[in-house]
């Protein structure tokens, strides 16, 4: 058995029925910024329970309530939420974080460093810098944590 979180970022006001059916029967959504507007939280809350941070490019009245960076606990496990990697301001492996999860630079990457999973979905919204239509996934399981990054539109 395992928690699967859907990993969605930089939708910029687009949430493509594509994005929608993979995040369908996901367990959490964690949207790491760049969101667009209140409709796109709606509808991913909608999913199921949502955790978003706001994105540089994020304002308004709606983007107010959300933070830069949060802390998700999920069966135990630490997750630290940030828009931007290049704003990290503190070291995950002394925090004890078993995952840093990033977007903003539209382009998908997940590695690990010293114990700890770098995840970024890449961009799930408008087509930009000949980069392709990403989300992704990051399953808790019992040895710890796994995750794919899977391609919308190329």
């Amino acid at each position: 058995m395992s928690t699967n979180i859907g990993v969605i970022s930089d939708t910029h006001g687009l949430l493509r029925p594509e994005a929608v059916d993979f995040l369908n029967g996901c367990d959490f959504i964690v949207h790491a910024g760049d969101i667009g507007n209140e409709n796109v939280l709606l509808k991913l809350q909608s999913i199921a329970p949502t955790y978003a941070i706001r994105g540089n490019t994020d304002k308004g009245y709606w983007a107010r309530e959300l933070s830069d960076k949060d802390v998700l606990k999920i069966e135990g496990r630490l997750f630290y939420l940030i828009h931007n990697i290049q704003d990290l301001d503190l070291d995950p492996v002394a925090a004890e974080f078993d995952a840093v999860l990033f977007g903003h630079t539209h382009r998908p990457e997940r590695f690990e460093k010293d114990g700890v999973l770098y995840f970024n979905p890449g961009s799930a919204g408008p087509l930009r810098f000949n980069l392709p239509t990403t989300i992704g996934r990051i399953s808790i399981v019992n040895s710890g944590l796994e995750s794919e990054i899977i391609t919308l539109i190329k």
